[in-house]
């Protein structure tokens, strides 16, 4: 204590207790990384103070628009799994790793994004590009809606998973439910590719173009 001078383990009887500052709380890694025009929200607070988070737009967010790379580390295994959110998988040097997230620390905010459970939902693509994995709007995203993703039709046949067909909003009349074993219905004329959605298409088109 420095108003009576001696040394003491614990509080000073006679000066009281110090008055304890709290150095600022920092953000996650994870946190930091959220563009300016999406905020993180609390959905549900579970046992042990354990938050369950959504990602919405503060603002328009147009069709087409890119995110990413998902950040993440490359895991033979998969140490964590959250039923709201993806599992992804990319190919490095010939062999296939878990784009593994264990904490905030190590990822970027695409962590926080919840899977799409209906057409109706999903605003976003997943899809594997060069090694990395990166979401793509597939609809204008209004304020206020949170931001929902499932894999492209590539994408999901390497994840051995279902595709979901997503609503187009342009003069293109609307897919039927296709079942799992049918033929994606957009087909590149250069490459006989073949995509979920004409979006997707379409931007693999422009792809054709700018190497011509």
């Amino acid at each position: 204590c420095e108003d009576c001078g001696k040394s003491l383990v614990g509080e000073c009887k006679l000066h009281g207790p110090l008055i304890r500052a709290k150095d600022r709380v920092i953000p996650s890694r994870a946190r930091l990384t959220l563009p300016h025009y999406l905020t993180l929200r609390v959905l549900e607070l579970r046992a042990g103070n354990q938050q369950i988070l959504g990602v919405f737009a503060k603002k328009v967010i147009q069709k087409r628009t890119q995110f990413g790379p998902y950040v993440g580390q490359l895991s033979t295994k998969l140490t964590r799994y959250d039923e709201s959110r993806l599992v992804l998988q990319v190919l490095k040097d010939g062999g296939k790793y878990f784009l593994d997230t264990p904490d905030e620390e190590c990822g970027n905010w695409m962590m926080f994004v919840r899977l799409a459970r209906n057409q109706e939902e999903q605003t976003l693509v997943a899809y594997q590009h060069c090694g990395e994995v990166y979401f793509t709007t597939v609809k204008p995203i209004e304020p206020h809606t949170e931001l929902k993703v499932w894999y492209a039709a590539d994408y999901a046949k390497f994840m051995e998973a279902s595709v979901v067909f997503i609503k187009e909003e342009s003069d293109v009349c609307p897919l039927p439910p296709v079942a799992k074993e049918s033929i994606d219905p957009w087909i590149c004329s250069s490459c006989r590719s073949t995509f979920a959605t004409f979006a997707l298409l379409e931007s693999h088109q422009c792809i054709h173009k700018d190497r011509v």
